[in-house]
């Protein structure tokens, strides 16, 4: 018996490094596969687009909402009635015979006599409908649809993130992209200059407290250009990673015109309605709530009896039979009355955790305005920001054009050229990542809004029409929105719920 349950077990060989290399192989080439070429400055507008269109992360989810909704349609075939075909084929080695006995002396009443052949063939076809599966089943069906609909909100959700990434790190990387080539003049001069107090330390030429201040200024002013070097070396990767560009590819990010200072021109009671009424996670909570409510009415279904209705059509070929095929139908009621012990308590807990949904989804919307109200106060602190940082980065080039020329005059030392260098590479560095910090902020309202940065269809799915119309809505007012509720009309109604209550006290209270 031991070596029947050995040769039984299933063993599975271990993954080999050949096959791990062929499997990394293949994940690089698709990773990158069927994608559009850059041949062209990639825009903010076509950077928004690959991202969408090639980030895995947005695929995964767009494969996730397919499959949640070909499993709304599979789960939708349970509501319809059983069909079931049988075909057999029987053999008995000897006669299937009996005889009968009298039940009051036990006596044989019969000789044996068979009904049977020894062989012979059957089949049927039988359709079978059961009400209680049914009901069962339609609100299992209804439950998928809501997941697919989550499942939608939620590629929403990666999307809308994607876009606020992408449009950060645009910025970034053309910040950087546009200081490629400034550092590095700036710290050869360092290194001159700490070649020189090494020259001067050795002929004590100055006094040793004022050489090691001036190597100390040195070494500071190179340690900064150093780390915000490094800084803009990671901005064009990371905005590579989120387009899904292959490490190392070399691109150039097209330069506006002109910086759009962007404009935030709704209130925040008009602001709050949008958030509430578009944002993902409201709308997934809005559908967990009708996904707990159909469950309790499945709990209720399943404590009711369950009739079941079937015909078939049978057929025998035992030579004995008068009729070897016929029809057969019939009604049958079945009902687990265990259910009505345990059916209180079922339809209990999941009247709860119905429950326990309306305040998730109250908690959320607080939340939300919450969010609202930051990323508001955030735009404006930013915008702010942005402004002190052109004005500075005006201010210490204009300084550095004068501390350059009383250089050259022999007026000023190396030391002070080299200090106002880096404050003005410095102040324009921290004037690209104002920029940036202002344009996420911008995006981080309308992530907040729940705007969607694409219409809901398109002609064609490319990266030209997927930038045309990112494009048309990079900057697009959000008044212009049709379905943007209007507070007012809330706060009517709220003033008329109020005077109606204080109508209804004063009416108690005369009395």
């Amino acid at each position: 018996m031991c070596g029947l349950f050995t040769g039984c077990a299933v063993t599975t060989p271990e993954m080999s490094k050949t096959d791990i290399i062929n499997r990394i192989a293949l994940d690089r080439e698709a990773m990158y596969k069927n994608q559009e070429l850059v041949n062209a400055p990639i825009t903010l507008k076509e950077a928004m687009a690959r991202a969408i269109k090639y980030n895995l992360e947005n695929r995964v989810k767009l494969m996730e909402s397919a499959l949640a909704l070909r499993q709304s349609e599979l789960i939708t075939y349970d509501m319809l009635p059983r069909l079931v075909a049988n075909a057999g084929y029987d053999n008995r080695d000897n006669v299937n015979g009996s005889s009968s006995a009298n039940v009051i002396t036990g006596e044989q009443s019969l000789v044996p006599s068979t009904s049977q052949d020894q062989e012979r063939h059957n089949s049927d076809l039988t359709l079978s409908w059961n009400i209680l599966d049914f009901g069962v089943s339609y609100f299992q069906a209804k439950q998928q649809a809501d997941r697919a609909h989550i499942m939608k909100e939620r590629q929403r959700k990666v999307v809308h993130i994607i876009i606020q990434q992408t449009r950060q790190a645009y910025w970034l990387a053309l910040g950087a992209q546009q200081l490629e080539g400034r550092f590095e003049p700036l710290l050869k001069d360092v290194e001159n200059a700490l070649a020189d107090i090494d020259r001067i330390e050795q002929g004590n030429l100055r006094p040793p407290l004022a050489t090691l201040n001036y190597r100390k200024s040195l070494l500071e002013t190179m340690r900064q250009l150093e780390e915000f070097r490094d800084q803009l070396a990671q901005a064009k990767p990371r905005l590579a990673t989120l387009m899904n560009l292959p490490p190392g590819q070399p691109y150039v990010i097209a330069e506006p015109t002109s910086q759009i200072i962007p404009e935030m021109n709704l209130s925040l009671d008009t602001m709050e309605i949008r958030a509430l009424t578009m944002r993902p996670e409201l709308i997934e909570a809005d559908y967990n709530e009708r996904i707990s409510i159909n469950e309790t009415r499945k709990t209720l279904a399943r404590m009711l009896p369950g009739i079941e209705f079937n015909v078939g059509s049978h057929y025998d070929s035992n030579s004995f039979l008068v009729n070897n095929s016929w029809v057969e139908g019939g009604v049958r009621m079945t009902w687990n009355l265990m259910t009505l012990l345990s059916g209180p308590a079922r339809y209990s807990v999941t009247k709860t955790q119905t429950e326990i949904t309306k305040y998730q989804r109250l908690v959320l919307s607080a939340a939300i305005i919450t969010q609202v109200h930051l990323s508001y106060s955030d735009f404006f602190s930013r915008k702010r920001q942005y402004e002190l940082s052109k004005q500075l980065q005006d201010i210490n080039t204009r300084i550095y054009e004068q501390i350059k020329n009383q250089a050259q005059s022999g007026s000023q030392n190396h030391l002070n050229e080299i200090r106002s260098a880096s404050d003005c590479l410095m102040t324009t560095y921290q004037k690209s990542q104002s920029y940036a910090s202002l344009q996420n902020a911008y995006e981080k309202i309308r992530v907040t809004l729940g705007y969607d940065p694409l219409p809901e269809t398109l002609p064609n799915h490319d990266i030209k029409t997927l930038s045309e119309a990112i494009g048309a809505r990079l900057y697009t007012s959000f008044n212009a929105e049709p379905f943007v509720m209007e507070p007012l009309v809330i706060k009517d109604s709220l003033e008329k719920t109020q005077a109606n209550g204080e109508q209804s006290t004063q009416s108690v209270t005369k009395e």
